[in-house]
């Protein structure tokens, strides 16, 4: 095997090692350190769809396929409108974000290779990957492979998982209102799971459908197709229409300590760097955020990578998984009360991580039930352990 020195690599090309990459790019620092992003795939198709929420104009709006101002949220029989106001809830492709990356990339000190990593290894002054090809080394290992050590089952940690599969459908005459997204429709729920619609109309013909689940359990493919049929048939009215796209994913809720990975040389990043938020599943923004703590650590000379995080958001997220953990059924009840109660602007901020103690403060007194009193109760019993 071949030996090639690079100052980075970054395993995985996906959304954190993408966004860490076009982040090194576009800083003058970087323009003369080697970066080789290493990943098993081409990355060409549109495996999946990212959505998130900001203020203004964005860095990728001109890669977004939709943007959206107002939004629904369906629960206990009720409709509830939200108008983002400043905000935009905007989605994006993968595939564009794969193109809009190769495009960008294209420098001498970036190397781009399909190949599968096998181990990464800790060295005296540096890290060597060795793949099913062959083997490099570099100054900083950026890794997106979720430790072998998360399990869904662990029961030493709470565990969620954001589980789902969608279909972007048409149909044959216009039925959607593409100005509105639909956060979560509990109308059709699997049993007492928090399981809900969640719907990004495109046209006024064509919609990402997909049916989520919140849960600690996963569940089959068919029991996604039942309720993806049975939700388009009886709430849609749809009884012809064409299945465009298939998309599904699984990502960990958890309070799993990720950051406790990361070695001298080797960083771990997105999911598998806590990069997801624990209460909410989003982590897009999150990358784009997390590769500038990234960068400022490389050009600090400091020794070690330490991801800073606001610990009284770790306290929160751990009460919220406790709920949903412990009491699933509560789900459409807890949603209810944080949309209800609390304008969406607050929420926005609340899961930025960038809310104010008031604002904090009325959502939790807004959220406050036996089952967050009860998990308020364990979190305290653990010693506030998060």
């Amino acid at each position: 095997m071949s030996i090639s020195k690079f100052d980075f690599i970054i395993v995985g090309a996906g959304a954190a090692g993408l966004n860490l990459a076009l982040a090194m790019n576009a800083d003058d620092f970087f323009r003369t350190k080697t970066i080789l992003i290493l990943d098993k795939e081409a990355k060409f198709k549109n495996d999946r769809t990212w959505s998130f929420w900001e203020q203004g104009q964005g860095k990728w709006d001109k890669l977004v396929t939709k943007t959206w101002n107002k939004g629904l949220v369906k629960a206990k029989g009720e409709d509830i409108f939200l108008d983002l106001k400043s905000y935009n809830y905007k989605m994006l492709r993968s595939e564009d974000f794969y193109a809009h990356a190769k495009e960008t990339l294209q420098a001498p000190n970036f190397v781009w290779k399909t190949e599968e990593v096998q181990t990464i290894v800790q060295a005296k002054n540096s890290a060597s990957v060795n793949t099913n090809k062959a083997s490099y080394t570099a100054d900083y290992v950026f890794d997106s492979r979720i430790p072998a050590k998360y399990t869904l089952e662990d029961p030493k940690y709470l565990n969620i998982a954001q589980h789902f599969k969608g279909w972007i459908i048409e149909a044959e005459s216009p039925i959607f209102d593409d100005s509105v997204f639909t956060m979560m429709d509990y109308n059709l729920k699997d049993g007492e799971s928090t399981s809900f619609t969640y719907i990004l109309p495109l046209t006024k013909t064509k919609a990402l459908v997909e049916f989520t689940y919140f849960s600690p359990n996963l569940v089959s493919e068919s029991t996604y197709d039942h309720y993806l049929k049975k939700y388009i048939s009886k709430h849609l009215g749809l009884d012809h229409y064409s299945i465009l796209e298939t998309e599904k994913g699984i990502i960990p809720m958890t309070n799993f300590p990720f950051e406790d990975f990361h070695q001298e040389h080797i960083i771990k990043i997105g999911t598998a760097g806590g990069w997801v938020k624990a209460s909410s599943g989003y982590s897009f923004k999150n990358s784009e955020r997390k590769s500038q703590t990234i960068l400022a650590f490389l050009k600090s000379k400091k020794r070690f990578f330490k991801s800073p995080s606001t610990i009284k958001y770790q306290h929160y997220d751990k009460i919220f998984l406790e709920v949903l953990s412990k009491e699933n059924d509560f789900g459409e009840e807890l949603f209810y009360r944080l949309y209800k109660k609390n304008s969406i602007q607050t929420i926005f901020r609340f899961l930025d991580e960038q809310s104010s103690y008031g604002e904090d403060l009325k959502i939790i007194l807004n959220l406050s039930s036996l089952p967050f009193i009860k998990a308020f109760a364990r979190h305290a019993k653990s010693g506030f352990e998060t």
